[in-house]
């Protein structure tokens, strides 16, 4: 069983966020509780689930969470991956790592695929230096 926990969080958790969450646990395996919330959630997008299939993670049975779901949970890090998000990141206890990694909204698959292979690289780097460990 995992002994820490990863939140990864958005605005909308709907996309960025999304694809991190099926990146982190195919990644890391067994190694973290990996979740996703966003402060204003909506739902998760088709081309986040086609940008995942392509490299063989599912996302398609995800929703969209509200940070408030994760209230009085305990958090290990949370990663904030668009600046929205870290400008109204709730505050968590002083023993959470707060990580800030922003990348573009994506608006077309092209541009899915782009920030998925962004937030893989980002993940990998994190697991390898021990940032996420």
């Amino acid at each position: 069983m995992p002994e820490k926990s990863v939140l990864i969080l958005c605005t909308g958790n709907s996309a960025r966020s999304q694809m991190a969450e099926g990146l982190l646990r195919h990644l890391a395996g067994s190694r973290f509780n990996v979740f996703s919330a966003g402060t204003k959630p909506t739902s998760v997008r088709p081309e986040a689930i086609i940008a995942m299939h392509e490299i063989g993670i599912d996302i398609s049975a995800h929703r969209s969470k509200s940070i408030d779901e994760f209230a009085g949970q305990p958090i290990d890090y949370v990663i904030t991956v668009c600046d929205d998000a870290a400008e109204n990141c709730p505050i968590f206890p002083a023993t959470t790592a707060r990580l800030h990694w922003p990348f573009e909204d994506p608006h077309s698959l092209p541009t899915f695929r782009k920030v998925r292979d962004q937030i893989r690289a980002r993940l990998t780097a994190a697991l390898l230096n021990g940032e996420l460990s």
